[in-house]
Parts: structure tokens; C-alpha cells; sequence
């Protein structure tokens, strides 16, 4: 297996780097240490990257939707998403241009909006989803019908930049069109949607009932945002119902399981956990409180985070469990989890983010890459899923980490993803996923998340002007979505802490969690009050001392989110019972 050349570790390389940048230029360094021209090298290289990508996919498979980049040719994976044996396509079924749709909001944060203007024209003109194809109601939800949204709404915001009578809401009547196409999904006794409808006849006979928890738990934030668009609440309606009857089915401990059946309700796989199957329903919960502004949404949410904490969580990893018992199921490690440190900086747990982030990374300096599945147990790969098909979502966390925290070894780490991207998946035809991180082999296949996501996400990494001037969410395919006061139900008080006055009397405990109270304990209580909130769950002891009298003196444990007790001693703390 070849290896990048041999390096300084991460923290001497940044010092030695940076008292040479800023030798050489005077002093030319950024606020956190980071040298300009540095920063600057990394942005053109992520732009080199997305370039290589995009510019092969339209030579070699525009209009079709993904790009095989060994062989220069295309697929139509459309209706291949979810790796199940298909019903031939249509001879004159030419594609979605699925790269290109995802493709076009990366455009705009790269400030290309002369190719982001070809893009709308070609789409406006050539794309129709009257077609006999079937398709994953889940992936053609956070692919298509979100990058039609996004892009929508960013060719409105940045409409001063297109040729004026340009844009008149083309996109927005695609993804109208294809958001009522799914809605025969929906009609089910349950309200969960079916996971595969054909675009064109609806659900077929004898399709099957089973779905995952994310495939029908993490559609109300494309569809949220389409009935706020079109003034049509039917899309909202059906992907609230659905989220309400899957939360319902949580067992007691407050955990879901992987997938389910649609028509009786019923779980199949009672083992969960935060990757696979899982991992875009408990995103979507805080993204959509933050889109729309409902309390429903954050109850949801904090009931299952400190039940993922409780159960799920050991050290830095987190592990699956039984969702009937809380019991550990499987020890390992999924490439899909990587999201999870990027969630957990989106809430202000900065400390327990920084911590498994750190792990992801150990791994991803192990093997090159990020395997799709690693064994915590054993300490080897999964025998099976070796590959790494150009995931995102550990340069998702890493972008996150470092916006919250602009700590430059993040950067450091921007600067080891792409030189592993570059040297391991870079071919002739675009960027190929890897087969097997143990050979390096490579496998014919890029996906459009790389354009959506991961070329997103770095470069967002080196320049974030794009965000200077407008708060955004990304969708969990890295579509964003605009924050918007019009949007939500109201404007939650719980912003700020209900108790402000209480909070203020230095004096008197802090008897709540960041998490219960709805804040950000970096952004709002550090610089506010001085609170020694250290993560989103954390609960101080009464007694700066760690005293007590009785367990109520005691709080939660910042790292782990268990409850601390008091021992025979009289000292709060995480103690061992021995019956």
C-alpha cells in the first residue's frame, strides 16, 4: 500500500510553517495562526479538485447522472441508489444530470454563477420526471428534490449576480413536480412512506414494506421547505406525520431502531445506532428546529441525544445497541458516523465532538482514508466493507469543528484529507472511489455527493465568505438552506435562558443543561455569565467544592452525560456500585 510522504506530526509542522509564512511575509498571518498564502494554497487546490470532477462528468456523462471515472463513461443511478436489482430503465431515458443538480450549489459558494447560470438554462429546458423509472424515495428526496431547493433559493438571493430576466422560479416548478410524485409514497395506514416509488405510475404492486428509520424520518426539511415555498402544505404535512409515527415507535430508553415496516408499523432490526440506516434522523430533528422553529422538533432531539449518550456512547466511539435493552449489539466503527462530531458542534458540545473527531481521524491516518466499516473490537477492517466511496462526513465535522472553535489544527487536518484524495482516489476520468483501503484498489464511481459535499465542505474550510452574510443550514447531502424568520412558528424564547436573572446570580448553581435550556454554552453562557458549562449536556455539582448531602447535589458528568451520585464520602463523582 503506498503512503503520502513521511511528515512532521501535525502540531510541529503548523508552527514551523507558520513562523515561515509569517517571516516571509511580514507577518501575513490569519487570526488563528494560519498563514494566508497557506490558506490561500489549500482553497486552489479544493478548487482544482471540484474542477477535475465537474469538467469530467460533463465531458464524459452529462446529461446521465454519475461519472465513471476509470473508464471516461457514465451510469444512471437515479434508480440504482440503494444497490437492489432493478427493472430495466427506458431507452430514451437519458438521466437526471444528478451531478449537476447537486453540483449547482457548490457552484455558487465557489462564486461560478456563469456555469451556475448554464446549469439552470440546461435543467429549465431538458429535465423532466415524467419517467417509468423507480427510485429511492430517500435518496431522490435529499439529492434532487434538496438540490433544486437550494439552488432555487440561492438563484433568488444572488439573483444581482444572473443576467436579469434570467431566472423566473424554473427550479422550483421541478421540484414541485417532483415533490408531488412522492407523495403516493405517503399513503400508507401508517403514514411512513414507502422507501421505492416509480416517478411515473406511483407505488407498484408487491414493492416492498421495509424502510429505514433515516428513509422515512429525514425528509422534513426538503419538504418543509417546498410547502413554504409553493404555499402547498401537503409535502410538509406528510413528512411531519410520518417523523410523528416513527418517534412514537421509539421503545422505552428513548431508542429507535434501523428499519421497519411501513404498513404494520412495526420494527425488523431492533439493533441502532448513529450510522447507517440512523444517522439523518437525528440530524434532521436540530436542523429542522433550527429551520422552523418548533419546540416539537427539539423535544424529539433531546430525548434521543441523551439516549444515544447513555446508551450508544463508550469513550470517544459510540457503538449499537438493542433498542428494546440499551445493550451493545456491534462494536464498530461506519464511515457514516463521521457526521455525528459535526452534529455535536452544531449544538455547542464542542469537548465530546473534538474527542471522537480526533479518533475519526487516528483511523483516517491509519488507512489513507476512512474505511466504510472498522471492527472496535477486533481492531481490523470489516471483512467485507473496506471501501470508501468519497464520503463527506468527515470533512463535514472538521469544517464544523473549525468554524466553532478556528483552532488551525482542524485546518491541519483539511490539508491531510485532500493530499489522501488527491493521491489515492485522482485519476485521468475525475475522482474514483476506493474499493479496498487495505490495497488501494480503486472502484469505477463517482458519486455526486463529492461535488455536493465533500469539495463543499473543504472548500468552505480554507474560504467561508460564502457564510459572511447569511446564516444557512446544509442538508444532510450539503444542499444549503437559508435561515429565515418567515419560516418559523415564532421565534423561540428558549434562545436565550428562561431564567436569565437566575443564571446572572453568580452566586447560585446552575441547575439545568445547556441542552434543556436550548443554548449554546460556547456562544451565550461562556461570554455572557462565565458559566463552566463544558458540553451541551453538562450539569455543574451545587458545590464548586464536588460536596453533597444527597445525590440531588450532584450533576451530569460533561463528557460522558451520565448522572453523577454521591458516595458514602460525601463527594459527587461517577462511583461504581458493587452489589
Amino acid at each position: 500500500m503506498r503512503s503520502p510522504e513521511p511528515s512532521l506530526p501535525a502540531p510541529a509542522r503548523l508552527v514551523v510553517v507558520a513562523l515561515l509564512l509569517a517571516a516571509l511575509t511580514g507577518g501575513a498571518v490569519g487570526v488563528d495562526g494560519y498563514g494566508r498564502a497557506r490558506r490561500l494554497h489549500m482553497k486552489n487546490k479544493v478548487l482544482e479538485m471540484f474542477y477535475h470532477a465537474y469538467d469530467n462528468y460533463m465531458t464524459y456523462a452529462f446529461p446521465h447522472d454519475e461519472l465513471k471515472p476509470l473508464t471516461k463513461s457514465f451510469t444512471d443511478s437515479l434508480s440504482e441508489l440503494g444497490n437492489l436489482n432493478l427493472e430495466h430503465l427506458p431507452q430514451d431515458y437519458n438521466g437526471s444530470a444528478l451531478t449537476l443538480v447537486e453540483s449547482l450549489s457548490s457552484l455558487v459558494v465557489l462564486g461560478n454563477f456563469t456555469e451556475f447560470e448554464r446549469g439552470i438554462l440546461w435543467l429549465s429546458e431538458n429535465l423532466t420526471f415524467d419517467v417509468d423509472a423507480r427510485i429511492n424515495l430517500f435518496e431522490c428526496n435529499i439529492r434532487l428534490l434538496g438540490g433544486l431547493i437550494s439552488a432555487h433559493l440561492l438563484a433568488k438571493d444572488f439573483s444581482r449576480q444572473l443576467k436579469d430576466g434570467l431566472y423566473h422560479d424554473q427550479l422550483l416548478h421541478l421540484a414541485e413536480s417532483l415533490g408531488n410524485r412522492f407523495l403516493p409514497a405517503f399513503e400508507t395506514p401508517t403514514g411512513l412512506p414507502y422507501a421505492w416509488i416509480n416517478l411515473k405510475y406511483g407505488v407498484m404492486e408487491n414493492e416492498t414494506t421495509e424502510t429505514s428509520t433515516s428513509g422515512c424520518g429525514s425528509l422534513i426539511l426538503e419538504m418543509g421547505v417546498l410547502s413554504r415555498l409553493t404555499g402547498d402544505s401537503r409535502y410538509e404535512a406528510a413528512a411531519l406525520r410520518a417523523l410523528r409515527k416513527l418517534w412514537s415507535m421509539r421503545s422505552s430508553l428513548n431508542l429507535v431502531g434501523t428499519t421497519l415496516d411501513v404498513l404494520t408499523g412495526k420494527w425488523i432490526e431492533y439493533s441502532s445506532g448513529i450510522g447507517a440506516g440512523v444517522d439523518s434522523f437525528y440530524e434532521y430533528l436540530v436542523k429542522a428546529y433550527i429551520l422552523f422553529g418548533s419546540d416539537e422538533y427539539w423535544d424529539m432531539f433531546h430525548s434521543a441525544y441523551l439516549a444515544v449518550q447513555k446508551y450508544f456512547r463508550h469513550g470517544p466511539w459510540y457503538h449499537e445497541a438493542d433498542m428494546r435493552t440499551g445493550e451493545a449489539t456491534h462494536w464498530q466503527l461506519t464511515s457514516l458516523q463521521a457526521f455525528w462530531p459535526g452534529l455535536q458542534t452544531l449544538l455547542g458540545d464542542v469537548a465530546a465532538a473534538n474527542l471522537s473527531h480526533r479518533e475519526f481521524y487516528n483511523i483516517w491516518q491509519r488507512f489513507g482514508v476512512l474505511p466504510e466499516r472498522y471492527l472496535l473490537d477486533y481492531g481490523i477492517l470489516h471483512p467485507t466493507e473496506k471501501y470508501y466511496p468519497l464520503r463527506p462526513e468527515f470533512a463535514e465535522s472538521t469544517f464544523y469543528l473549525y468554524q466553532a472553535t478556528k483552532d488551525p489544527w482542524y485546518l491541519e487536518v483539511g490539508e491531510t484529507i485532500i493530499g489522501s484524495l488527491n493521491y489515492y482516489t485522482k485519476v485521468d476520468g475525475g475522482f474514483a472511489s476506493v474499493r479496498d483501503v487495505s490495497t488501494m484498489k480503486l472502484e469505477d464511481h463517482q458519486h455526486s455527493f463529492f461535488l455536493s459535499e465533500t469539495c463543499k465542505y473543504l472548500f468552505l474550510l480554507y474560504d467561508d465568505s460564502f457564510l459572511r452574510n447569511q446564516n444557512y443550514i446544509f442538508t444532510t447531502e450539503g444542499h444549503p438552506l437559508p435561515i429565515r424568520s418567515t419560516w418559523h412558528e415564532k421565534f423561540p424564547a428558549t434562545h436565550f435562558p428562561r431564567n436569565w436573572t437566575f443564571v446572572k446570580d453568580e452566586t447560585q448553581p446552575i441547575r439545568v443543561s445547556a441542552l434543556s435550556s436550548q443554548v449554546c454554552p460556547e456562544t451565550v453562557f461562556q461570554k455572557s455569565v462565565g458559566s463552566p458549562w463544558e458540553s451541551a449536556c453538562h450539569v455543574p455539582d451545587v458545590h464548586a467544592s464536588h460536596r453533597c448531602r444527597t445525590d440531588d447535589d450532584c450533576g451530569i458528568e460533561a463528557v460522558t452525560c451520565k448522572k453523577r451520585t454521591c458516595s458514602m464520602a460525601g463527594y459527587c463523582g461517577l462511583w461504581l456500585v458493587i452489589n
